[in-house]
């Protein structure tokens, strides 16, 4: 609607431009001119009128003007500004990329005009305008190509910014996704790695705890020993807490290692809590990658918590076999199974083996109780 618009008021000013500069002879095509009459006003109108269509239709437009142009020269009407609307449909053919029918139009607008020129038996005066319509036919060709060259070039610059711009928005948003990412993964990590150290640590206390206030009537000599063991499980909780916030303060952890090193110790404790507990190694030990290390640490030590905490006094085997592309972590229980709680142990078990390439089943055992395998590789998982 606003391109009709603007070719509208085009063909008004045009109009109104072409007829003041005729009667006012600013132009001269030689001595046969004839005054304008209400014939030649016509042809002039129409010409002009002719370019509300240059753009939805600019050959017929452009057949339009040039046809009133030869009819006007043809009858000798004066001033050569009644081409200039030929000149502009060719101009606007060779803006729209339509350069061989602006050619052939401003062919078809001079053939005429100079064969006229020619068939006079006059020849042209010194000063007749009309000797300079080939030139301004080529020119409308050129400036038109240019034009349109022009803008490709402008458009094509700016979809490549919008391009930039859009893989730059792109690009933010992909950071903004890996960050959300990231953080997510070191929320989930803190909540995995306070899970397992604490829980594990709060259930030796319960279990000493209760021990101690059953032994302080009968046996109060062996309540020490259920105290001394809850100061130490506390300390143990305290060093392994230190070491997480040490890792998330990027620097070296200390107090309580976790990895498979620290195994006995985490055997020990659970001794201490009232298990029976046999651990054994098999193959030749080698040193894991730092992730797969902590992962069976942390799994061996969630499956000893939840023996604590549902399978009662039970005996538990703990045994790691060493294989040269994986390590197999397997604790099993005598206990009662257990109904599982609303807790993420069993989840947060599987999801550390999973993150480090490998897999775990827990399930009741062939033989009752409970058991628990996990099979970590050997190196880190890609």
């Amino acid at each position: 609607m606003e391109s009709r618009r603007t070719d509208v008021l085009i063909a008004v000013g045009s109009l109104v431009a072409i007829v003041p500069a005729t009667y006012a002879n600013l132009s001269w095509t030689g001595p046969y001119e004839r005054p304008l009459d209400p014939a030649g006003l016509v042809l002039i109108t129409i010409a002009a009128l002719s370019l509300v269509f240059r753009r939805s239709a600019p050959l017929a437009a452009g057949i339009v003007a040039a046809a009133c142009g030869v009819v006007y020269y043809a009858a000798h009407y004066p001033g050569v500004f009644a081409a200039a609307p030929a000149l502009a449909s060719i101009y606007t053919l060779a803006v729209l990329g339509r350069r061989a029918d602006a050619i052939w139009l401003a062919i078809g607008l001079a053939v005429p005009v100079y064969g006229l020129m020619a068939l006079s038996s006059e020849d042209p005066g010194a000063g007749n305008w009309m000797a300079l319509l080939s030139g301004w036919l080529v020119a409308m060709v050129v400036i038109g190509e240019v034009t349109r060259s022009r803008r490709a070039y402008l458009h094509a610059v700016e979809q490549r910014a919008e391009a930039e711009a859009q893989r730059a928005r792109e690009a933010e948003r992909t950071r903004e996704e890996a960050a959300l990412r990231r953080a997510g993964e070191e929320r989930l990590w803190i909540a995995q790695e306070l899970h397992d150290s604490l829980t594990h640590s709060i259930s030796v206390v319960n279990v000493q705890a209760a021990l101690a206030m059953e032994l302080l009537d009968r046996k109060p000599e062996r309540v020490r020993e259920a105290l001394a063991a809850i100061k130490e499980s506390g300390h143990e909780a305290m060093d392994e807490l230190r070491a997480t916030l040490g890792v998330l303060r990027q620097s070296e952890p200390e107090g309580a290692e976790a990895g498979l090193s620290g195994l006995p110790r985490l055997v020990s404790r659970a001794e201490g809590a009232g298990l029976r507990v046999a651990h054994t190694v098999s193959g030749d030990p080698y040193a894991l990658p730092p992730e797969v290390d902590r992962a069976a640490y942390r799994i061996a030590q969630e499956a000893l918590t939840n023996v604590l905490r549902h399978a009662g006094a039970a005996a538990v085997t703990v045994a790691v076999e060493y294989d040269p592309s994986k390590v197999v972590l397997r604790v099993e229980n005598d206990g009662e199974p257990g109904v599982p709680g609303p807790g993420m142990g069993l989840i947060g078990m599987r999801e550390r083996a999973v993150a480090v390439g490998g897999s775990l089943a827990a399930g009741p055992g062939e033989r009752g109780g409970f058991t628990v395998r996990a099979e970590l590789p050997a190196g880190a998982a890609a």
